[in-house]
Protein backbone atom coordinates (compact mmCIF):
# COMPACT_ATOMS: atom_id res chain seq x y z
CA UNK A 1 0.00 0.00 0.00
CA UNK A 2 1.72 3.61 -0.75
CA UNK A 3 2.49 5.67 2.06
CA UNK A 4 0.58 8.95 1.95
CA UNK A 5 2.57 11.89 1.29
CA UNK A 6 2.44 14.81 3.47
CA UNK A 7 3.29 18.26 3.87
CA UNK A 8 3.86 19.69 7.05
CA UNK A 9 3.61 24.13 7.59
CA UNK A 10 4.42 25.22 11.47
CA UNK A 11 7.39 23.87 12.73
CA UNK A 12 7.36 25.32 16.58
CA UNK A 13 7.73 23.05 20.28
CA UNK A 14 5.22 21.11 18.97
CA UNK A 15 5.59 20.81 15.24
CA UNK A 16 8.81 19.57 15.22
CA UNK A 17 8.25 16.66 17.19
CA UNK A 18 5.15 15.56 14.99
CA UNK A 19 7.20 15.70 12.14
CA UNK A 20 9.92 13.97 13.12
CA UNK A 21 7.25 11.42 14.01
CA UNK A 22 6.02 11.33 10.50
CA UNK A 23 9.36 11.23 9.15
CA UNK A 24 10.20 7.95 11.48
CA UNK A 25 6.47 6.18 10.39
CA UNK A 26 7.99 6.09 6.76
CA UNK A 27 5.84 8.99 5.37
CA UNK A 28 7.30 10.93 2.50
CA UNK A 29 7.69 14.60 4.30
CA UNK A 30 7.66 18.59 2.58
CA UNK A 31 8.00 21.13 5.51
CA UNK A 32 7.54 24.59 5.44
CA UNK A 33 8.91 26.69 8.08
CA UNK A 34 6.83 29.32 9.02
CA UNK A 35 9.21 31.49 11.20
CA UNK A 36 11.79 29.93 13.24
CA UNK A 37 14.33 27.94 11.40
CA UNK A 38 16.20 26.44 14.46
CA UNK A 39 14.34 23.01 14.21
CA UNK A 40 14.43 22.09 10.83
CA UNK A 41 17.89 21.03 10.18
CA UNK A 42 17.36 17.26 11.75
CA UNK A 43 14.07 17.05 9.56
CA UNK A 44 16.36 17.79 6.79
CA UNK A 45 18.73 15.49 7.44
CA UNK A 46 16.26 12.88 8.02
CA UNK A 47 15.02 12.77 4.50
CA UNK A 48 12.71 15.58 4.59
CA UNK A 49 12.12 18.09 1.63
CA UNK A 50 12.08 21.94 2.37
CA UNK A 51 9.17 23.96 0.12
CA UNK A 52 9.71 27.33 -0.13
CA UNK A 53 6.07 28.64 -0.30
CA UNK A 54 2.94 27.19 1.63
CA UNK A 55 1.20 25.85 -1.35
CA UNK A 56 4.13 24.10 -2.54
CA UNK A 57 3.94 22.06 0.75
CA UNK A 58 0.32 21.15 -0.86
CA UNK A 59 0.80 20.71 -3.88
CA UNK A 60 2.49 17.17 -3.88
CA UNK A 61 0.82 16.13 -1.22
CA UNK A 62 -1.94 13.42 0.04
CA UNK A 63 -2.10 15.45 3.48
CA UNK A 64 -1.08 19.11 4.73
CA UNK A 65 -0.87 19.59 8.61
CA UNK A 66 -1.07 22.64 9.48
CA UNK A 67 0.47 23.92 13.11
CA UNK A 68 0.88 27.14 13.85
CA UNK A 69 -0.21 29.78 17.11
CA UNK A 70 -3.60 30.63 16.28
CA UNK A 71 -6.18 31.80 13.22
CA UNK A 72 -4.53 34.84 11.66
CA UNK A 73 -2.00 32.78 11.03
CA UNK A 74 -3.60 30.12 9.68
CA UNK A 75 -5.76 32.18 7.28
CA UNK A 76 -2.36 33.66 5.88
CA UNK A 77 -1.21 30.65 5.12
CA UNK A 78 -4.17 29.26 3.26
CA UNK A 79 -5.11 33.10 1.75
CA UNK A 80 -2.30 34.65 1.47
CA UNK A 81 0.37 34.89 -1.38
CA UNK A 82 1.32 31.82 -2.54
CA UNK A 83 -1.07 30.20 -0.44
CA UNK A 84 -2.53 26.34 0.09
CA UNK A 85 -5.24 27.32 -1.27
CA UNK A 86 -3.42 27.58 -4.84
CA UNK A 87 -2.70 24.06 -4.14
CA UNK A 88 -6.43 23.07 -3.24
CA UNK A 89 -7.86 20.07 -5.54
CA UNK A 90 -9.80 16.79 -4.79
CA UNK A 91 -8.28 14.20 -3.03
CA UNK A 92 -6.25 16.91 -0.69
CA UNK A 93 -6.84 16.84 3.12
CA UNK A 94 -5.98 19.66 5.07
CA UNK A 95 -5.47 18.54 8.58
CA UNK A 96 -5.06 21.92 10.96
CA UNK A 97 -4.10 21.18 14.26
CA UNK A 98 -4.10 24.87 15.54
CA UNK A 99 -6.09 26.12 18.37
CA UNK A 100 -8.18 27.92 16.56
CA UNK A 101 -11.73 30.34 16.48
CA UNK A 102 -14.44 28.30 15.12
CA UNK A 103 -15.55 31.03 12.97
CA UNK A 104 -12.41 31.12 10.76
CA UNK A 105 -12.46 27.38 10.59
CA UNK A 106 -15.98 27.18 9.31
CA UNK A 107 -14.82 30.06 6.63
CA UNK A 108 -11.85 28.16 5.71
CA UNK A 109 -13.32 24.76 5.59
CA UNK A 110 -16.00 26.23 3.05
CA UNK A 111 -13.58 28.03 1.13
CA UNK A 112 -10.98 24.76 0.97
CA UNK A 113 -14.58 22.29 -0.11
CA UNK A 114 -15.89 24.47 -3.07
CA UNK A 115 -12.39 23.15 -4.40
CA UNK A 116 -13.28 19.52 -3.21
CA UNK A 117 -10.43 19.66 -0.41
CA UNK A 118 -11.19 18.28 2.47
CA UNK A 119 -10.62 20.81 5.50
CA UNK A 120 -10.16 18.87 9.18
CA UNK A 121 -10.28 20.42 12.80
CA UNK A 122 -7.87 18.51 14.60
CA UNK A 123 -6.45 20.61 17.64
CA UNK A 124 -3.64 18.73 20.15
CA UNK A 125 -3.49 18.20 24.19
CA UNK A 126 0.11 17.45 26.28
CA UNK A 127 2.86 19.16 25.68
CA UNK A 128 6.28 19.60 23.45
CA UNK A 129 7.43 16.34 25.55
CA UNK A 130 4.77 13.94 24.51
CA UNK A 131 4.77 15.80 20.85
CA UNK A 132 8.60 14.26 20.23
CA UNK A 133 7.32 11.13 21.85
CA UNK A 134 4.29 10.75 19.59
CA UNK A 135 2.27 10.37 22.66
CA UNK A 136 0.06 13.89 22.07
CA UNK A 137 -4.10 13.70 21.99
CA UNK A 138 -5.83 14.47 19.12
CA UNK A 139 -9.80 15.78 18.82
CA UNK A 140 -11.04 15.24 15.43
CA UNK A 141 -13.76 17.15 14.03
CA UNK A 142 -15.14 15.41 10.86
CA UNK A 143 -17.63 13.44 8.93
CA UNK A 144 -16.89 9.22 9.35
CA UNK A 145 -14.96 8.53 6.51
CA UNK A 146 -12.97 11.68 6.34
CA UNK A 147 -12.24 10.71 10.62
CA UNK A 148 -10.69 7.15 8.92
CA UNK A 149 -8.92 8.61 6.40
CA UNK A 150 -6.98 10.91 8.69
CA UNK A 151 -6.49 8.55 11.62
CA UNK A 152 -3.29 6.39 10.20
CA UNK A 153 -1.60 10.13 9.79
CA UNK A 154 -2.92 11.24 13.26
CA UNK A 155 -1.73 7.97 14.53
CA UNK A 156 2.08 9.04 13.41
CA UNK A 157 2.27 11.21 16.44
CA UNK A 158 -0.54 10.83 18.83
CA UNK A 159 -1.44 8.35 21.67
CA UNK A 160 -5.22 9.16 21.49
CA UNK A 161 -7.31 10.47 18.75
CA UNK A 162 -10.72 11.13 19.51
CA UNK A 163 -13.50 11.73 16.95
CA UNK A 164 -15.14 14.26 18.71
CA UNK A 165 -18.16 15.09 16.10
CA UNK A 166 -18.65 16.55 13.08
CA UNK A 167 -16.50 19.34 11.13
CA UNK A 168 -15.26 21.97 13.84
CA UNK A 169 -16.04 19.94 16.70
CA UNK A 170 -12.85 19.79 17.45
CA UNK A 171 -11.29 23.07 17.55
CA UNK A 172 -14.84 23.91 19.76
CA UNK A 173 -13.49 21.26 22.07
CA UNK A 174 -10.26 22.61 22.25
CA UNK A 175 -11.10 26.02 23.27
CA UNK A 176 -13.59 24.56 26.26
CA UNK A 177 -10.88 22.07 27.18
CA UNK A 178 -7.95 24.88 27.21
CA UNK A 179 -10.65 27.30 29.10
CA UNK A 180 -10.86 24.82 32.11
CA UNK A 181 -6.67 24.04 32.17
CA UNK A 182 -6.26 27.89 31.67
CA UNK A 183 -8.71 28.41 34.64
CA UNK A 184 -6.92 26.31 36.68
CA UNK A 185 -3.44 27.45 36.04
CA UNK A 186 -4.59 31.06 36.59
CA UNK A 187 -6.34 30.12 40.19
CA UNK A 188 -2.84 28.71 41.22
CA UNK A 189 -0.95 31.15 40.94
CA UNK A 190 -3.38 33.71 42.79
CA UNK A 191 -3.48 30.72 45.69
CA UNK A 192 -0.20 30.78 46.12
CA UNK A 193 -0.15 34.86 46.04
CA UNK A 194 -2.86 34.50 49.17
CA UNK A 195 -0.78 32.03 50.82
CA UNK A 196 2.03 33.74 50.46
CA UNK A 197 0.71 36.75 51.73
CA UNK A 198 -0.45 34.99 54.64
CA UNK A 199 2.16 33.56 55.62
CA UNK A 200 1.54 29.86 54.81
CA UNK A 201 4.40 27.54 53.28
CA UNK A 202 4.22 26.75 50.25
CA UNK A 203 5.55 23.34 50.44
CA UNK A 204 3.15 22.56 52.50
CA UNK A 205 0.45 23.88 50.80
CA UNK A 206 1.94 21.57 47.60
CA UNK A 207 1.77 18.99 50.03
CA UNK A 208 -1.66 19.12 51.24
CA UNK A 209 -2.99 19.42 47.71
CA UNK A 210 -0.70 16.50 46.28
CA UNK A 211 -2.84 14.63 48.39
CA UNK A 212 -6.11 15.48 47.58
CA UNK A 213 -8.48 15.47 45.10
CA UNK A 214 -7.64 18.94 43.94
CA UNK A 215 -4.58 17.42 42.70
CA UNK A 216 -3.57 17.38 39.02
CA UNK A 217 -0.65 17.01 36.53
CA UNK A 218 -1.35 20.81 35.99
CA UNK A 219 -1.03 21.57 39.50
CA UNK A 220 2.13 19.37 39.77
CA UNK A 221 3.52 21.03 36.78
CA UNK A 222 2.81 24.50 38.08
CA UNK A 223 3.04 24.05 42.03
CA UNK A 224 5.83 21.63 41.95
CA UNK A 225 7.99 23.31 40.32
CA UNK A 226 7.31 27.07 42.09
CA UNK A 227 8.06 25.31 45.42
CA UNK A 228 11.71 24.37 43.73
CA UNK A 229 12.06 27.97 42.00
CA UNK A 230 11.40 26.55 38.60
CA UNK A 231 8.31 28.78 36.57
CA UNK A 232 9.30 26.68 32.96
CA UNK A 233 7.58 22.86 33.82
CA UNK A 234 4.43 23.82 31.84
CA UNK A 235 5.28 24.42 27.97
CA UNK A 236 2.88 26.49 27.17
CA UNK A 237 3.43 30.49 26.81
CA UNK A 238 1.01 33.08 28.53
CA UNK A 239 0.56 35.08 25.34
CA UNK A 240 -0.99 31.69 23.92
CA UNK A 241 -2.74 31.14 26.79
CA UNK A 242 -4.47 35.30 26.35
CA UNK A 243 -5.30 34.27 22.93
CA UNK A 244 -6.50 30.86 23.34
CA UNK A 245 -8.94 32.53 25.75
CA UNK A 246 -10.06 35.57 23.72
CA UNK A 247 -11.15 32.49 21.31
CA UNK A 248 -12.84 30.87 23.77
CA UNK A 249 -14.59 34.00 25.68
CA UNK A 250 -15.81 34.96 21.45
CA UNK A 251 -17.22 31.35 21.41
CA UNK A 252 -19.57 31.90 24.40
CA UNK A 253 -20.73 35.26 23.35
CA UNK A 254 -21.66 33.76 19.79
CA UNK A 255 -24.22 31.40 21.70
CA UNK A 256 -24.38 33.51 23.18
CA UNK A 257 -23.97 31.61 26.97
CA UNK A 258 -22.54 34.00 29.81
CA UNK A 259 -19.16 33.80 30.77
CA UNK A 260 -18.09 35.83 33.93
CA UNK A 261 -15.07 32.99 34.55
CA UNK A 262 -13.77 33.15 31.42
CA UNK A 263 -13.94 36.71 30.62
CA UNK A 264 -12.16 37.28 34.82
CA UNK A 265 -9.40 34.32 33.35
CA UNK A 266 -8.91 36.18 29.59
CA UNK A 267 -8.03 39.20 31.72
CA UNK A 268 -5.72 37.75 34.28
CA UNK A 269 -3.63 36.44 30.91
CA UNK A 270 -4.32 39.67 29.29
CA UNK A 271 -3.04 41.80 32.15
CA UNK A 272 0.55 39.34 32.35
CA UNK A 273 0.90 40.23 28.79
CA UNK A 274 0.68 43.89 29.70
CA UNK A 275 2.45 43.41 32.64
CA UNK A 276 5.65 42.18 30.13
CA UNK A 277 5.19 38.37 30.85
CA UNK A 278 3.65 37.62 27.19
CA UNK A 279 6.90 35.06 26.38
CA UNK A 280 7.09 33.62 30.09
CA UNK A 281 5.88 30.42 30.25
CA UNK A 282 2.18 29.53 32.28
CA UNK A 283 3.88 29.16 35.57
CA UNK A 284 4.68 32.75 35.47
CA UNK A 285 2.06 34.19 36.22
CA UNK A 286 3.19 33.51 39.58
CA UNK A 287 5.14 36.32 38.78
CA UNK A 288 2.42 38.43 37.33
CA UNK A 289 1.07 38.11 40.99
CA UNK A 290 4.35 39.23 42.40
CA UNK A 291 4.49 42.22 40.54
CA UNK A 292 0.64 42.79 40.87
CA UNK A 293 0.80 42.50 44.88
CA UNK A 294 4.85 43.63 45.23
CA UNK A 295 5.07 41.02 46.76
CA UNK A 296 7.49 37.64 46.53
CA UNK A 297 6.50 34.30 46.35
CA UNK A 298 8.63 32.30 44.64
CA UNK A 299 12.50 31.90 45.52
CA UNK A 300 14.65 31.29 42.17
CA UNK A 301 17.79 30.70 41.12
Amino acid sequence: MNIPRVGFIGLGMMGHGMAANLLRKGFPLAVKVNRDRSRIADLLAGGARECRTNAEAGRDADFVIICVAGSPQVEDIVFGADGLMGAARPGLTVIDTTTAEPGSTARIREAFSAKGTSYVDAPLARTPKEAEEGRLNAMVGAGDATFERVKPVLAAFCENIFHVGPPGAGHTLKLVNNFMALTIAASIAEAFAVASKAGVRLDKLFEVVSQGALNSPIFQMIGGGAVQGDLTRMKFSIVNAAKDMRYYTHLAESLPVASFIGEAVHQSYEQAVALGLGDRLIASMIEAQEKLNQLKIVERP
